[in-house]
């Protein structure tokens, strides 16, 4: 359910940990919505909705970074006591990365641990190719060969077009960012890709070591760039030892 326009929460009363995931680029909440159901009943399940998609699609995206950061860190702040975690996916990493690094260092409550799942290291993205340069007939191409959008809606080019807007702000906003230079986060990090994923290879995900004092970890799963959605039981296994052990 919607707890505020940013965030949509699956209530969960007596749950000791909460995991608050950020979507990929274009994304909704709804893209982790059968993931409460798949996660041990000690974790609730909460997920950011970003305007310009779902139930926010009337709205405009947001098209730089400091205010989209600022406006999801006021939203998340209720719902940052006790044990937290953050999932971010693709653009979606980039935003939880900077929600965290924002949280730190206004002194506020911070995550016990980031997952940054099929995102490149700062560095190695700003290597990557500018997708958001594209023209519309070649980023639309580009997106749905990364898969992730139903079949249906890849086939249906009026419907495909009316998302892209919301896709290809989010590609410019994290593929024009630059990341200041500033303290490591104090929380553990891990660096979660699938095995095929030429977006992330692995040889990508090392980089994010450097951003964090705390333990850092890589973990690789079968699949390409939408990998956690045909491994979704592995992906939330995973996770919900790291939480329920901390």
């Amino acid at each position: 359910m919607a707890e505020t326009p940013y965030l949509w929460r699956a209530h969960r009363p007596g749950a000791r940990h909460r995991l608050i995931c950020f979507p990929h680029a274009g994304g909704g909440a709804g893209t982790f919505a059968e993931w409460s159901d798949l996660l041990p009943a000690e974790i609730e399940l909460a997920a950011v909705q970003l305007p310009g998609r779902q139930n926010r699609i009337a709205e405009d995206p947001m098209t730089e970074a400091g205010p989209l950061v600022e406006a999801v860190v006021a939203e998340l702040l209720p719902v940052m006591d006790g044990s937290v975690a953050f999932f971010g996916h693709s653009c979606g990493a980039m935003l939880a990365f900077e929600v965290c690094r924002s949280l730190q260092a206004a002194g506020a409550p911070v995550p016990r641990h980031l997952f940054l799942s099929s995102q490149p290291s700062p560095e190695a993205f700003q290597g990557r190719p500018k997708l958001h340069e594209l023209s519309h007939e070649d980023f639309r191409a580009e997106m749905v060969n990364l898969g992730g959008i139903d079949e249906e809606i890849a086939e249906d080019v009026e419907i495909l077009d009316a998302l892209m807007p919301a896709v290809r702000a989010d590609f410019a906003i994290w593929e024009r960012h630059r990341v200041a230079p500033g303290p490591r986060l104090d929380i553990p990090l891990s660096a979660l890709a699938g095995r095929t994923d030429v977006r992330t290879p692995l040889d990508t995900l090392d980089g994010w070591r450097a951003y964090t004092s705390a333990p850092f970890d890589i973990r690789l799963y079968p699949g390409g760039h939408f990998y956690f959605l045909d491994t979704s039981t592995e992906v939330l296994a995973s996770v919900g030892r790291t939480l329920l052990a901390s």
